[in-house]
């Protein structure tokens, strides 16, 4: 496994003041009159978040790398990378998932990949486990239907002569890796090929989430531990409701939350082209979809190294105030990252332009998982 990231020390000290306020607002749920506005004078940021605009997914996803200093800050020669984009929903038999907007767009994982193998990565591994033993990867086509995520990595593995390749955690991991957690689960395994691998980039698509608020590049990483373990694969139910404590937005986070600080991701992009409003993450569940070009004029990406900021950012941009989303005060609260405004820099874009209505989630946190079994359908729940 990695070394764990160290966090900057101007990430992790928090001001007396802008913790009780934030701590505030998230207990009141976002009601008082000054919440999302950190009661402070002016500071350098300590977190930048890069956004685009556009139609190309393939031309912003490098756009986008280019305004956190290019792929290069990242990935460096001979490194092995893992790719996490969100493919909960993959598996299904029947609709375009992605014109859906349940999972990420392929267009920004194979651009993502191609530019890790031209900054040297040795091997790039594209890996989910979503809610089955064996993904459908051939199915991970793009939006305009013309190639998908298998025929993708053969062809950048003869282009670069390396292996680019998509794994189904599941069955493909070498072995699982137990990452330490202070919840009642004391460990959490996760696949080596996260835990192991030199780079981890975190790749969601926007929604919001009817168990977490909102799934995100933090949420993305449950997706990483194992269904045998955590899921009730016996009785066909491919899920880790199970196991994973999902009777409120806190409780999973703190399971999710160790997941992240144990793989230690090193890059977020979010895909803000077609995602989910509303009883999230999939339209099964209530959700809703949106076309950002509908509702935008065009579609946005948003890249960072540090995941909190930019999941605080995409909070901001759903209109949603991240001080009211729990994930986000208990990843800035353990040190994983940024969540104030005035310390985040966005550039590329101005944020106020990016910002549009966004239905949230009615949460439905009813009961608490066990090991015996998911106690009724409402704490059985995707990414």
């Amino acid at each position: 496994m990695r070394d764990p990231a160290v966090v900057p020390p101007a990430a992790s000290r928090l001001d007396r003041r802008e913790f009780v306020h934030l701590s505030a607002c998230a207990a009141a749920g976002a009601l008082l009159p000054a919440c999302g506005k950190t009661p402070t004078e002016p500071v350098a940021p300590t977190a930048r978040v890069a956004a685009v605009r556009g139609t190309d997914l393939g031309a912003m996803t490098r756009d986008v790398l280019d305004g956190i200093g290019g792929i290069g800050t990242v990935v460096h020669e001979g490194e092995t990378v893992f790719i996490k984009p969100n493919m909960v929903s993959l598996p299904a038999a029947t609709g375009n998932r992605f014109l859906m907007g349940e999972c990420t767009k392929p267009e920004i994982v194979v651009a993502t990949a191609e530019q890790c193998l031209a900054a040297g990565a040795a091997e790039v591994i594209i890996g989910d486990g979503s809610h089955a033993l064996v993904l459908p990867w051939e199915r991970a086509t793009t939006l305009d239907g013309s190639t998908n995520l298998v025929r993708e990595a053969t062809r950048l593995s003869a282009a670069w002569n390396r292996p680019v390749w998509v794994a189904s955690l599941e069955t493909d991991s070498p072995t699982w890796v137990d990452v330490p957690s202070d919840t009642y689960l004391g460990s959490i395994a996760v696949s080596s090929l996260a835990a192991r691998a030199d780079r981890v980039i975190s790749i969601p698509v926007a929604k919001t989430h009817a168990w977490a608020q909102l799934t995100l590049s933090l949420k993305n990483f449950v997706g990483v531990t194992p269904l045998e373990r955590y899921g009730d694969l016996p009785r066909g139910v491919y899920d880790r409701g199970v196991v994973f404590d999902h009777s409120s937005p806190r409780a999973i986070a703190a399971i999710y939350l160790d997941v992240v600080a144990g793989v230690t991701p090193d890059l977020a992009i979010i895909d803000f082209s077609i995602g989910v409003e509303g009883d999230g993450p999939t339209l099964g569940h209530g959700g809703r979809t949106v076309d950002l070009r509908d509702r935008h004029g065009s579609w946005f990406l948003l890249a960072s190294t540090d995941l909190v900021a930019a999941d605080a950012t995409a909070a901001r941009i759903m209109s949603h105030d991240p001080a009211a989303m729990t994930q986000l005060v208990m990843g800035y609260e353990r040190g994983l990252g940024e969540i104030r405004e005035n310390r985040i820099e966005v550039v590329g874009e101005r944020l106020d332009d990016l910002r549009v209505p966004w239905a949230p989630a009615r949460l439905r946190n009813r009961a608490q998982s066990h090991v015996q079994g998911c106690p009724m359908r409402g704490c059985e729940v995707g990414a």
